[in-house]
Formats: structure tokens, C-alpha cells, sequence
């Protein structure tokens, strides 16, 4: 019986993508056809997602890279914010996160937040892993690579979690955004960000009040 399966890859590299379709188009099933659609950014999978449910014809599988521009609006940050919008308005969608981030409290962070059924570090990549984990999540999901693994059986016993609040907040104050004009940008009282902030300086065990000092041991996990 023919399986036929809608895919959207997202990923500001073009070339990478290309590398994932023929990867999949090359090892595929006999009886499986594969629809790959691109986005490069995070206003084209918003788009191409709404698009796909207006249409009623949503997306089985969902490739997303973390590392992705901001959206024009500023709402979406990275591909987790784009992966969260699409466990609401792709609720049956397979997601399936590739990243380069190696930083066992971001992958933790990530598994506990969007809860993908696939989860692969891009250096450890082969085609060979890319056709098999791509079978295994159609089929029996989760699968994730053995890097993510092992930093897995590491992490658990920290349990960094970091919301979309949170994120948003490194995000601005990465982009220069000052803490007086942050409440505008996040829809927060002035003490409601200010709350916030020492929230992720007890997480990321920061002793001064600087932002650069947070900023840099944010960045050291993988989070901004």
C-alpha cells in the first residue's frame, strides 16, 4: 500500500537540505512518496505550516534546524519556537530536531520542552543514520542519535529548564535590547522581567548583576 508523506524541511543552508532530500529520496521505502518541501527561515515555515492546515493537507514530518534567523516580527527566536508553534497547529506532525549544539543542558532543554521524535547533532551525521532514523521515527519513534543520548543520561541529573519567556529574554538582551525596554517587547511589567532575570541568573549560577555575565554563561550552554 502506497504511504504517501508530506515533509517540510527547514534550514537556513541550502546546500545541507538538499543533502537531506536526496538522502531520503535515494533510501526510501519502495512503497513510500515523499513530498519535501523548503523553508530557509522562520516566516517561510510559518507560512508554508498555516498554509498546510488551511489546505488540510498537513505535514507528517517536520525537519528543523535550532539555528535559524529571528522572524520579521521577532516573535520566533529559533527552530525551538518554530517546533513549538507546530506541536499546536501540527499536533499528529513527526518533528525531528537537527542541530549543531553539542551542550548536553540545551539538548535536555529541548527534549523536555518540544518532546521531537527525532533528535540528531549535525557533525555526527551520516546518510546512513539519516535514512535509518528517518525510518525509525515513521515507525517506532523516538530516535535519537547517540550523542544526544549520552549527554541525556548526563543532563537529567541538572534539569535546566529554560520557557519561551525565558529564551526570549537571552534572545533580546543578545540583540542589545535594554532591560527598561524589554517589558514592551514581552508584553511583561518592568518587575515581571526583572523577576525573570534573576530567575536565569540562579540557573546559570551568575553572582553579578551584569547582562554581558549572564549573556556569556548562557552562550557557554548553548542557549543564546
Amino acid at each position: 500500500m502506497t504511504q504517501h508523506i508530506k515533509i517540510l524541511m527547514i534550514d537556513d543552508h541550502p546546500m545541507i537540505i538538499e543533502g537531506y532530500q536526496n538522502t531520503l529520496r535515494f533510501t526510501k521505502k519502495e512503497h513510500q512518496v515523499l513530498e519535501i518541501d523548503v523553508a530557509n527561515n522562520c516566516d517561510e515555515a510559518i507560512h508554508l505550516m498555516d498554509k498546510s492546515v488551511e489546505k488540510k493537507t498537513p505535514y507528517n514530518v517536520l525537519f528543523v534546524d535550532i539555528s535559524l534567523p529571528p522572524s520579521a516580527d521577532g516573535l520566533m527566536t529559533s527552530g525551538e519556537d518554530l517546533a513549538a508553534y507546530a506541536r499546536t497547529v501540527l499536533p499528529l506532525a513527526k518533528i525531528i530536531i537537527l542541530t549543531m549544539f553539542n551542550e548536553s543542558f540545551r539538548i535536555f532543554n529541548i527534549i523536555k520542552t518540544i518532546k521531537p521524535e527525532g533528535f540528531l547533532i549535525k557533525s555526527d551525521l551520516t546518510s546512513s543514520e539519516l535514512a535509518s532514523a528517518f525510518q525509525a521515527i515513521l515507525n517506532n519513534p523516538p530516535f535519537y542519535s547517540g550523542t544526544v543520548n549520552s549527554y541525556l543520561k548526563k543532563a537529567s541529573k541538572s534539569d535546566i529548564i529554560i520557557d519561551d519567556k525565558n529564551r526570549k529574554i537571552l534572545h533580546l538582551l543578545s540583540q542589545g535590547v535594554k532591560t527598561k525596554n524589554l517589558a514592551a517587547h514581552l508584553n511583561m511589567s518592568l518587575s515581571g522581567v526583572e523577576k525573570r532575570k534573576k530567575q536565569l541568573r540562579d540557573i546559570f549560577d551568575v553572582q553579578d548583576g551584569q547582562d554581558e555575565t549572564l549573556l556569556n554563561a548562557a552562550k557557554s550552554k548553548g542557549f543564546v
